[in-house]
């Protein structure tokens, strides 16, 4: 099998994966997940594996193979995963779960190399840049910075008490981070590096984005430079797009008849992938903000979605 140049992966509540072409919208492939709905989908740098987030396990998948198998399971969470991601040369997983903790596993061995106790439902977890940083958000309205060096927590902050924070994004270069919480409000703070490692968190911007909550918000990547974006998905059925020179509305990307739970955006910045639980995906042209597929065959919510269609990194 060829590997296409783009991988684009939805799931959600109706215990299916699917893989999608990108372009034409054809769906290629399906992967049952009997276990449970699943939270979070995730591809590794080397685009060979997905992960898929659910209750409570972490499947991984092999992208190029008709195997149905997962080829690893992580199981040592106890409730709903609805974080995870990679470090940067796919060496280590991190996963956040509603069971209060934050781990980390290496991608070879079944067993978690580590662990931190949140004490409250983890519902988001981001990696710093600098791939020795963590930040979680979880339902108390805690965010928490584990340095992964010192393998301790190295800052906590409650940007507004008891409202649970929903999705965190930190921009690829390492200077701004934004926290989405249930209350429609995006907090962004400047990442400023002390004497120390530490990072310290400079208020700099609160955004009433939505008056529903935010269920994910995503800064714009590198390649999408010198435009910077801010994505806020949520669940009055809109993205909007916010100028982060100012955090001024850009775009409302209106089409989907519920929720709006995820949203990545391509390589270049150009596209925006959201997954929705009318139970489609849409890709959107960030230049009219207009959808242009629809990825429809999902039979229920499809809460997550992911997408690839960068180089990988290259080998050493």
């Amino acid at each position: 099998m060829s590997q296409p140049s783009v991988i684009l992966a939805t799931a959600g509540y109706d215990h299916t994966i699917r893989f999608w072409e990108a372009k034409s919208g054809r769906c290629y492939r399906t992967l049952q997940y009997p276990d449970s709905q699943v939270n979070r989908l995730e591809i590794t740098p080397n685009k060979q594996y997905l992960a898929a987030a659910g209750n409570p396990h972490i499947r991984l998948f092999e992208v190029n193979s008709n195997s149905p198998q997962p080829v690893m399971s992580y199981d040592s969470h106890t409730n709903n995963v609805m974080a995870v991601g990679f470090q940067c040369d796919g060496k280590w997983m991190y996963s956040g779960s509603e069971d209060g903790t934050v781990k980390i596993w290496d991608l070879r061995a079944p067993g978690c190399q580590r662990e931190y106790e949140s004490r409250a439902a983890v519902n988001t977890v981001v990696l710093h840049p600098n791939q020795t940083e963590l930040i979680s958000g979880d339902q108390n309205g805690n965010i928490r910075v584990w340095d992964l060096t010192a393998n301790s927590c190295s800052c906590e902050l409650v940007p507004e008490v008891d409202t649970a924070v929903r999705s965190l994004t930190v921009m690829w270069d390492g200077s701004l981070v934004v926290a989405a919480n249930n209350h429609g409000t995006c907090y962004v703070w400047r990442l400023l590096r002390g004497n120390q490692t530490m990072t310290n968190f400079e208020p700099l911007h609160k955004l009433q984005a939505h008056n529903g909550y935010i269920l994910k918000c995503l800064l714009s990547p590198e390649f999408c430079e010198p435009h910077r974006y801010l994505a806020t998905a949520s669940s009055d059925h809109t993205v909007k797009i916010w100028n982060v020179d100012g955090f001024t509305l850009e775009k409302t990307l209106i089409g989907h008849q519920r929720w709006v739970w995820d949203c990545v955006f391509s390589v270049d910045g150009a596209y925006l992938i959201t997954a929705s639980s009318d139970s489609t995906a849409k890709l959107w042209a960030m230049a009219n903000g207009e959808a242009i597929r629809t990825y429809q065959g999902h039979h229920k919510a499809t809460v997550c979605c992911a997408l690839h269609d960068g180089a990988e990194p290259s080998q050493p």
